[in-house]
């Protein structure tokens, strides 16, 4: 039927929108630390701490994103 999403696409869009939000949010958050770590002077082990953190969500959304193309992918 014309109009009709299949429940697999949308699953995957849902998929699609929840990574984007972690984009989004990790970008934000980490900025909001590096600034906030500068202004109170925090210790540059904390400061890495944050990197790992943004990388370690960084790393998810790369996976998950491999993943979606992969299924994609199949006939």
């Amino acid at each position: 039927m014309p109009g009709r999403t299949p429940p697999g696409e949308r699953a995957a869009a849902a998929e699609v929108r929840r990574i984007a939000l972690v984009i989004a949010l990790t970008m934000v958050l980490w900025m909001g630390a590096q600034w906030l770590g500068g202004k109170v002077g925090l210790e540059t082990r904390y400061v890495f701490l944050f990197d790992l953190m943004a990388l370690a969500a960084f790393g998810w959304t790369l996976v998950a994103t491999w993943r979606i193309w992969q299924r994609g992918r199949r006939p």
